[in-house]
């Protein structure tokens, strides 16, 4: 038997697959009860794709249940609940101690729990002082595990972790079997290292991830005014082993999500406190800022410019709102800033309401005002001057350029992570404006 407390992203995957493991019975708590309800129902209030596949298959393994002393029969418990983060991308651990005092008050003696919620370095050592004072039951050992968590493919990565990266009061130790038995079940590496070293491996694998992001996307911009196409270049550097087949090159609209972000400015903080030099970390928040601005900064040299004879406010359609495929999440979402953006534009430039269509994601009236959501990709791109395509979903792929063509009004696509084939936008006329490649010489109908 194994329990989970705190079913956010994180907790909600994890514990169905563990559920899928045969590590069940599973006891999955959380303090909310229409959560708990819905869950039991295979009501998800996230999307993953493969989830509900997940939960058809195994619901007979999983409770949930928003009663923790159900995590008191449990030998291993997982705190698993995903932190929130601010408009600084700094954490806010209230939730996150309101459950870690509810599980630590209701777990027995001798039970093995593991921190996976992602914690700043030096918190762990915190904890394990904290759950002497708050656990009444005896023998209580504490680890973290890194989570591996990843927006849009996050049923796949719980299922298949590439390993799993523990934090030990003393990695010198062997880990309880109870424990050892659980992450042996996934059958990958195991690295055990220090409270401290597991602390900063996330956040280590987070701003390698963000060097690779900001060296395509500085070299991608370089490419869009020299002539040279960055997808001719990516395969030329797969090659190379000092880089890899498997490193990061896409080029995108800055660091999507949040999480990276938040441990960039983690490692900045840290700099900052511990007299360590942090400016390479601080150049990879710059320059995503200054790259979330492409989407709009082609709109206004495409379709806004002083050269661009315009008689009537810009109509402009947006497809994708979600910061990345196969999620319905929001957060640093590069189609929102899109959208914010517009709004501050005059009236005489951009008309609105602004028509948006995502099928998944869902913005409310507070977050974007000017925005209407369509049910459909043509309702959003029906008159419009200028399609933003800002989300690649494969839906959007599969539509044919000269349908797309027929229902705008002007034919100008921004379509930063080429998701339209370009020799078909050529001929059907649209002009297609891609993240690090030349733009087309053709006026695309405009």
């Amino acid at each position: 038997m194994i329990g989970f407390a705190g079913l956010s992203h994180l907790g909600i995957v994890s514990s169905l697959a563990a559920a899928s493991k045969g590590l069940g019975p599973v006891v999955a708590f959380d303090p909310s009860d229409s959560l708990c309800r819905d869950l039991s129902q295979g009501k998800f209030p996230i999307y993953e794709k493969g989830l509900a596949d997940l939960w058809r298959a195994h619901s007979g393994s999983i409770r949930f249940t928003s009663d923790a002393s159900a995590l008191s029969s449990c030998p291993v418990v997982y705190l698993s609940l995903d932190l929130a983060t601010d408009d600084q991308n700094r954490c806010d651990l209230t939730r996150f101690h309101e459950v870690f005092a509810r599980a630590v008050g209701e777990i027995g003696p001798n039970t093995v729990f593991i921190i996976m919620s992602q914690i700043q370095p030096g918190m762990m050592r915190s904890l394990v002082s904290s759950i002497g004072r708050m656990c009444p039951a005896p023998g209580i050992r504490l680890y973290y595990q890194v989570e591996t968590l990843i927006f849009g493919n996050a049923v796949d990565r719980a299922i298949h972790p590439e390993r799993f990266i523990i934090g030990c009061e003393n990695p010198g130790e062997p880990l309880p079997e109870s424990y050892a038995a659980v992450l042996g079940a996934y059958g990958c590496p195991i690295f055990r290292m220090k409270y401290e070293s597991a602390e900063l491996a996330k956040i280590s694998i987070n701003l390698c991830l963000a060097s690779s992001l900001t060296v395509a996307n500085t070299l991608a911009e370089i490419c869009e005014s020299t002539g040279a196409d960055w997808s001719e270049i990516i395969p030329a550097l797969k090659t190379d082993r000092r880089i890899g087949p498997y490193a990061y090159l896409v080029p995108g609209l800055g660091i999507g999500g949040g999480n990276i972000e938040r441990d960039i400015t983690a490692v900045c903080d840290l700099a900052v406190t511990h007299g360590a030099d942090g400016r390479a970390a601080e150049s990879f928040l710059a320059n995503s800022r200054h790259r979330k601005n492409w989407p709009m900064a082609m709109i206004e040299r495409h379709v806004l410019s002083a050269g661009a004879t315009r008689r009537a406010p810009a109509k402009i359609g947006i497809w994708g709102i979600a910061y990345k495929t196969d999620t319905a999440s929001i957060k640093n979402s590069p189609s929102i800033e899109l959208i914010r953006a517009l709004s501050q534009l005059p009236a005489g430039q951009c008309d609105r309401p602004i028509k948006a269509y995502d099928p998944q994601a869902r913005v409310s009236a507070a977050e974007a005002p000017d925005v209407i959501q369509t049910r459909s990709p043509r309702a959003a791109c029906d008159g419009v001057d200028v399609l933003a395509i800002m989300t690649p979903w494969k839906e959007f792929s599969e539509i044919p350029p000269s349908e797309i063509r027929a229902w705008m009004a002007g034919g100008t696509v921004i379509d930063p992570f080429d998701t339209l084939d370009r020799t078909k936008c050529r001929y059907a006329g649209l002009r297609q404006i891609v993240l690090g490649a030349p733009p087309p010489t053709t006026d695309g109908g405009q």
